[in-house]
């Protein structure tokens, strides 16, 4: 495990260490557990930015690939 030093504003650590008494979590867990959290949220959020600008780059071609089966003449 790294040891880390940050600075939390103090109405997010007075919420916290409310939280903390009623759940009966130690402060070091909860913190691991919420950055796990925020981790897994930013990289769907990094995946949903990545498939945006690929849905983007094959729009145009997959319109007109669209077109062109719309276009064919199906005979019975």
């Amino acid at each position: 495990m790294k040891t880390v030093s940050l600075k939390i504003d103090d109405s997010i650590f007075g919420e916290t260490e409310k939280i903390l008494s009623r759940i009966k979590k130690p402060r070091n867990r909860y913190i691991n557990e919420a950055l796990d959290f925020y981790n897994r949220f930013q990289r769907r959020l990094i995946i949903e930015k990545r498939l945006r600008k690929e849905s983007e780059l094959v729009k145009t071609d997959s319109m007109s690939v669209l077109k062109e089966f719309e276009e064919i003449d199906y005979a019975d």
